[in-house]
Order: C-alpha cells, then sequence, then structure tokens
C-alpha cells in the first residue's frame, strides 16, 4: 500500500463508452449536452480540480466522438472498450495504465455530472491516512430506491453493497447507498479485476463485485460516508437530466432533495 498519499500522485478512471439508449440521443450519453456543456465535462473538471494527476476515458460507442471532445484536456489518455461488458470489463480496459501506476485509483461514471472535486479530494485524502485496498464513497439518501444499500456490521465496519434486487425488507429499509464513487489501490485493484467473474443474468463483469473481492480476501475495504446528496444523481434518462439541469440552475449543488426514482 502507498502511504501519505496525495491526489497528485492519482490516477483517474472515467467510464463513458455508453451508449444511453433511454436518452433518445444518437450520442454517447457522456456527451449529451447538461445546461450546454457535455456531461462528461463536468466529471473531469472536478477530478481535475481535486489534484488528480492524470485521467483515463474509457470510451466505446462512438468512440471518435468522445475522443475530439476531450482532445484538448491534458494529462488524459483513452482506453477502448470495443464490446461493453460491464463496469468491471470497462476498467480491464485499463490494464496497461493500472500496471505501471503505484498509488490510488479512483474509478467514477462519466454521467455524474454532479461530482463534486471536494468529495474526491476528501476520499483520496482518506486513501493516504489508511492502509486500504479499496474506500467507496457512499451517500445516504431520503429515497434510496434503486439504489445498491451499503451493509455494515455492529461495529459499523463494511461488509458489503447488496442491490435491490437481492435486498431483503431490512436491507431495503437502508438509506446509505453507493453510487460508484471509488478510490482502488491500483495494484490491488489489478487483482480484484482477474478474479472478476461473468456470473450474472446479464452476463456481465461488475466493478461493485471488486470491493468484495477484496475484502473476501483479508484486504481492508471501508465505505466513507462523505459524499454531498447532489452526488447521488446520475443521468440516465431526460428526466434525470431535467433534474440535474434545474438543479446546477439554482446554485445549490450540495442541498439537493431527494427524488423519487
Amino acid at each position: 500500500m502507498t502511504d501519505n498519499v496525495s491526489s497528485q500522485s492519482a490516477l483517474a478512471i472515467v467510464l463513458a463508452a455508453g451508449k444511453g439508449t433511454r436518452m433518445k440521443s444518437e450520442l454517447p450519453k457522456v456527451l449529451v449536452a447538461v445546461n450546454g456543456r457535455p456531461m462528461v465535462r463536468f466529471v473531469v473538471d472536478a477530478l481535475q480540480a481535486a489534484g488528480v494527476s492524470r485521467l483515463v476515458v474509457v470510451v466505446g460507442y462512438r468512440a471518435d466522438l468522445v475522443r475530439a471532445e476531450l482532445a484538448g484536456v491534458a494529462d488524459l489518455e483513452f482506453a477502448d472498450q470495443t464490446e461493453q461488458l460491464g463496469t468491471g470489463h470497462a476498467v480491464m480496459m485499463c490494464r496497461q495504465q493500472l500496471a505501471r501506476h503505484r498509488g490510488p485509483v479512483v474509478v467514477v461514471a462519466g454521467d455524474s455530472p454532479m461530482l463534486q472535486a471536494e468529495s474526491v479530494a476528501t476520499l483520496l485524502e482518506e486513501f493516504g491516512k489508511r492502509d486500504a485496498a479499496c474506500l467507496i464513497g457512499t451517500v445516504n439518501r431520503e429515497n434510496p430506491t434503486g439504489y445498491g444499500r451499503v451493509l455494515r456490521d455492529e461495529a459499523g465496519d463494511f461488509t458489503g453493497i447488496v442491490e435491490e434486487k437481492d435486498a431483503s425488507p431490512a436491507q431495503k429499509a437502508i438509506r446509505e447507498v453507493n453510487v460508484s464513487t471509488y478510490v482502488f489501490d491500483a495494484q490491488e485493484l489489478l487483482w480484484a479485476l482477474d478474479q472478476l467473474r461473468a456470473d450474472n443474468s446479464q452476463r456481465e463483469y461488475y466493478i461493485t463485485d471488486c470491493p468484495a473481492i477484496l475484502l473476501a480476501a483479508g484486504k481492508r475495504v471501508a465505505a466513507l460516508n462523505v459524499l454531498k446528496r447532489c452526488e447521488a444523481l446520475s443521468i440516465n434518462s431526460p428526466e434525470e437530466l431535467a433534474l440535474v439541469e434545474q438543479e446546477m440552475k439554482s446554485g445549490q449543488r450540495s442541498a439537493v432533495s431527494d427524488q423519487p426514482e
């Protein structure tokens, strides 16, 4: 593990390969405009403002358009996901970058334009203080419908994430949720990616399985409830786009009211 890690030594992986069928657009989803700017631009801005030194954007659907949009961004490179086989598979496409990196790796979704630089900086600061393989940024929602619930033991330590379709009634009552914002140790992440299996109905590889794999191997994994509520607002539909645009225009990015899904 790396001690006293700073954001300057961090690598960020931005997942930006999806089509976004529900957006009713021929554009890659991350290029759909939010208040006049492609949503991935907000994600890149937040990571850079947090001091992340290198970015890798995973592209797939109409990759040429995403490459053109981000061509002028400093310290940014691309990885190609020619088949969209899940979020874990997308991160696998960054093996070359991970193999030569020592230190923290931030993994975020490119369709989350409400990502906050302060939250990324806090996660990286905490990562530098802990002998951890993975830190998961979490948030409380009044209405957690549709999100993976964060499970903890009696001591408050992280024990896993359960998706809503698999959750018991008691677990569905949990308000702390996973919003796909992670910091991994690069070499621990590489190891976990090798253990990933597509043992699910979609036959896809999910990055959400990596924390559980690391935990089962005796590695330290923690969930930190440090994200702002607005950071739970990803964009998967025109309705969610309208909600994010409204919130941005209001100028109250850190005080979002929870909305039914």
